[in-house]
């Protein structure tokens, strides 16, 4: 169990409790009562903590080593996952997966971002920051849900699109962009879900839907916080600042109507137990399926342009 920095509380507890179990295994004596009691206690200290996360905090979180990725809730939530490879022009991306699965019998499409669980993985996976190719793969999927009328859902859960320049030589920001137009006019449901990082076009790129979520515990924002501290301040020592400021949380984006709905986690966040995230995650895209389904394709498409032109804020001067 891997503890975070402001977590620092219940690593502390946590450590009693292993030095008192491997007391009470060396010594014969039965300590459960003190262990009981400080079980007790790190719920009491979660629930404290958890309950005023600072932006930063939460960007921690969604970055977490041990939080679920893409892979894991495709195992979790669907069956009969046959997963397909390569945009059909240069290659395959690892850092987007994807293919058809069903969804309590449902026939879909899912896609996301992979990170990868350890530091061999996350290298093949280019740490879920995709190249060209791999939008350009994730679009040959959606085209294909389109055409067999299976709904589409993603997973969006990266640091950004791969910024190398052969990614800029071979079209990154064509790549997304086309997704965008595409997206917009999918004749079958779109359901998108950030479950970690969404971060600038890399996120954009497969999110455009008819519902658009945000786990409790995550953030989308076109830069990182640390990113931006670069810019603004030449230093990454201001980035709980700009993570303040940019207004990233699920919290924020709902109320700036960026996002249709924000689902609750686990308190500890996500990776404390992955398995209750995922039946909630479940629910959520079962209930959102079902109301979309009675909506025809022509008023789904309206509403999906309409969501998304009537986005952000302006003031026009004369």
């Amino acid at each position: 169990m891997q503890f975070l920095d402001f977590e620092k509380p219940l690593e502390d507890l946590q450590s009693q409790i292993n030095k008192l179990k491997e007391m009470s295994a060396k010594n014969k004596v039965d300590v459960t009562n003190s262990i009981r009691e400080l079980e007790s206690a790190i719920e009491k200290t979660r629930t404290q903590i958890y309950e005023n996360l600072t932006p930063w905090q939460r960007v921690q979180l969604s970055r977490h080593p041990e939080r679920p990725y893409t892979l894991f809730y495709i195992e979790k939530i669907f069956t009969n996952f046959i997963e397909l490879f390569g945009d059909r022009q240069v290659k395959d991306d690892k850092a987007m997966v994807g293919g058809m699965a069903e969804l309590d019998g449902q026939p879909v499409m899912v896609l996301g971002q992979q990170k990868g669980v350890n530091t061999k993985m996350r290298q093949m996976r280019n740490f879920g920051m995709a190249n060209p190719e791999g939008y350009r793969k994730a679009l040959r999927l959606m085209k294909m849900a389109e055409k067999f009328n299976r709904p589409v859902i993603t997973f969006i859960d990266t640091p950004g699109a791969f910024p190398g320049l052969e990614a800029e030589e071979r079209g990154q920001a064509e790549a997304i962009a086309r997704n965008l137009f595409e997206m917009i006019n999918l004749k079958v449901p779109v359901i998108c879900v950030i479950i970690g990082e969404g971060a600038s076009g890399g996120a954009l790129g497969i999110g455009i839907g008819d519902r658009v979520a945000m786990l409790e515990n995550t953030w989308y924002s076109v830069i990182s916080p640390e990113s931006c501290s670069s810019i603004l301040w030449r230093s990454w020592n201001f980035k709980e600042t700009a993570a303040e400021q940019l207004k990233l949380t699920s919290q924020d984006m709902s109320s700036f109507g960026l996002v249709d709905d924000v689902i609750p986690e686990p308190v500890g966040g996500a990776q404390a137990d992955p398995d209750n995230m995922a039946a909630t995650l479940k629910s959520y895209l079962l209930k959102s399926l079902s109301a979309l389904s009675v909506i025809d394709t022509e008023s789904r498409i309206n509403q999906r342009i309409e969501k998304f032109s009537k986005m952000g804020f302006y003031e026009e001067v004369e």
